[in-house]
């Protein structure tokens, strides 16, 4: 596993937010995370449908990829003030500066950076995936991860290049790196 570490000061309690693509193991880390460190794990995709009564690919099919992005920013807004929680976030959380500037403010972002036949082999069968809705889903999938890469470690604190290794190993090293930061 290789991990970077960015420069920042938070406070002591914050948002565990994380970061990635689609696949890359957010909500499964994210909710043995949570039960870990005992505090309450959010998926923000789930909140959208919850709030709208809907599934995601209903709200792209209605509103459009811009429709979804609004009401995920007011999803974020409304659950970004609990401190006490570790938040998984949509793929496309990052691409507004607001959301990114959100987490920059109210977290710790986590980005877990997995490769594209890793996330390929994750997705491929989910039909819950609107942007790969195409006739080359591979294809898209490499294109948003190209396109969305440097966002992505802009954005984090730290970098954990998560493919390959257990849900335990990841949650393991985000807790050791929570420790260290604490330490300083």
């Amino acid at each position: 596993m290789n991990i970077t570490v960015a420069p920042c000061d938070l406070p002591e309690k914050s948002i565990i937010i994380l970061i990635g693509m689609m696949g890359a193991g957010k909500t499964t880390v994210g909710r043995a995370l949570a039960k870990k460190l005992g505090r309450k794990f959010v998926d923000l995709d789930h909140a959208i449908v919850e709030r709208c009564g809907v599934d995601i690919p209903t709200i792209f099919d209605i509103e459009g990829e811009e429709g979804f992005r609004r009401r995920e920013k007011e999803a974020l807004l409304d659950v970004i003030l609990d401190k006490d929680i570790v938040l998984a976030t949509g793929g496309g959380a990052v691409l507004r500066a607001d959301n990114r500037e959100l987490m920059r403010q109210h977290g710790q972002t986590f980005y877990l950076r997995v490769e594209i036949d890793e996330l390929y082999r994750r997705v491929a069968r989910d039909k819950n995936r609107p942007l790969l809705a195409t006739p080359n889903p591979k294809a898209r999938l490499s294109e948003l991860l190209t396109e969305r890469s440097a966002i992505y470690e802009a954005a984090a604190d730290y970098i954990i290049d998560s493919a390959g290794d257990s849900q335990s190993v990841v949650v393991e090293q985000i807790i050791n790196l929570l420790a260290e930061r604490e330490d300083k």
